[in-house]
């Protein structure tokens, strides 16, 4: 896939825009921008870095995920301001076999672990619940047998609320005396059997933002780029590294710092470490399923993407701008699954496989309802149906959209019979099934 193309894979309809026209964005909440632009006044250089600019922008109150995010299709969301659209959608706003796929795997691992009972399922970064909905849909259909305990791990109250409103809304009544809502601090250490869920996650996470400076030699040095105010609002200045830990990132994920040229700028995501050993921690026993846009790391920083990775949606437009919107807009940056491999294998995750979302869902059951779909079907509507359908699940596998995102699993306490052989999600199926 082309690195523009990656770019947009978030949102499967998002459109290129870098350079949105001042009349067609919306103003930012002028009370948080004033919180933040007081906050990095207050500041003893008068700066802030940007992980934590987009910490703000995300998650303190009056940023995006604290108010209505736009997660949907265009027209699907209604924000505080009382316009309706969806920024970008994710895999679960397709279809509801994303979910029951997932759900497919799910059923595996409860059978590896020797079935315990309950299977605990912990969800993190839950969204509006729609995933959370297709799948303890499909597995009280087709596993009853597993007593399941489903986890939400969600920092924004508003999305909390939207999970709990579409939980209530589309699962029998049974089903939701086994949900709940946690914080991690809530989850004792070792207290799970079972599986740890994400999906577009760890994109969401705060990265900080560096860049090479510099000719070849003694003059070349990585430094990072801050925020702080101007005139005309909110602008990157360079300065030191603010953690040694992020030279010692860069020393072993990336090139060698003569191999860039001057100007080469990337992201660099410390909370992904954090966040393994947050799971790591309140796993006893099980696996951790990550579904994301991103790439290993020999890809990730490879010289040719002196821009970096990093993204805004806003009504299914995409642009390199963070600081216009500001917590009116989402802001990612694509995922360094290499990392995640290695900060889980040094807290005890061992790595089972990385793939791509298409070839993963084809191996759990795809492609055999693509085959299904097809028909004898003469009537316009039901031709129109299957067609929509068929559609959707091209959608899920489109390499050059969702179906290119990465998905890793790891796992912790499992004996080696239990390991093996793979898990169906791991194994490609043979061409033509």
């Amino acid at each position: 896939m082309s690195d523009s193309m990656a770019n947009s894979a978030q949102s499967y309809s998002a459109q290129p825009n870098s350079a949105p026209a001042a009349s067609a964005a919306p103003m930012p909440t002028p009370l948080f921008v004033q919180g933040l632009s007081q906050h990095i006044a207050q500041q003893p250089n008068q700066r802030i870095t940007f992980a934590e600019f987009m910490d703000w922008a995300l998650y303190q109150p009056g940023g995006y995920y604290s108010g209505s995010p736009g997660i949907g299709p265009q027209g699907n969301t209604q924000n505080p301001q009382g316009q309706t659209a969806g920024d970008f959608v994710t895999s679960p706003h397709l279809c509801a076999d994303f979910g029951e796929l997932l759900a497919v795997q799910l059923i595996e691992m409860w059978e590896r672990l020797g079935q315990p009972q309950p299977f605990q399922i912990v969800e993190m970064g839950a969204g509006h619940g729609l995933l959370a909905v297709d799948i303890l849909r499909y597995l009280s259909r087709e596993a009853p047998q597993i007593s399941l305990d489903y986890k939400i791990v969600e920092r924004s109250p508003l999305l909390q609320r939207s999970q709990q409103q579409q939980l209530k809304a589309g699962l029998a009544p049974q089903l939701l005396d086994h949900i709940h809502w946690h914080t991690w601090e809530d989850l004792s250490d070792q207290s799970i059997t079972g599986c740890f869920l994400s999906n577009e996650l760890v994109d969401a996470f705060p990265v900080h933002l560096v860049e090479v400076q510099g000719t070849t030699g003694s003059d070349r040095q990585l430094l990072e780029l801050y925020v702080q105010l101007s005139s005309s609002g909110f602008e990157f200045i360079p300065g030191e590294l603010s953690q040694l830990e992020l030279m010692s990132y860069f020393d072993r994920f990336a090139l060698p710092l003569d191999a860039y040229s001057e100007g080469y700028r990337t992201e660099i995501n410390l909370a992904g470490e954090g966040w393994m050993e947050q799971v790591a921690s309140k796993l006893a026993r099980g696996y951790c399923l990550t579904i994301d846009y991103g790439y290993q790391a020999e890809r990730y920083y490879q010289v040719s993407r002196r821009g970096g990775t990093l993204q805004c949606y806003y009504q299914h437009s995409y642009h390199d701008d963070p600081f216009i919107n500001v917590g009116q807009q989402d802001i990612t940056a694509h995922v360094n699954f290499t990392a995640l491999e290695q900060w889980g294998e040094a807290v005890g995750l061992q790595s089972l496989g990385f793939t791509q979302q298409g070839l993963f869902l084809m191996a759990l059951g795809l492609g055999d309802r693509l085959q299904a779909l097809a028909s004898d079907a003469t009537d316009i509507r039901a031709v129109g149906q299957m067609i929509q359908r068929r559609e959707q699940l091209h959608g899920l596998m489109n390499p050059m959209g969702l179906g290119n995102f990465g998905v890793l699993l790891q796992a912790k306490g499992l004996s080696q019979d239990e390991l093996d052989p793979p898990l169906k999600g791991l194994v490609v199926p043979p061409w033509g099934t």
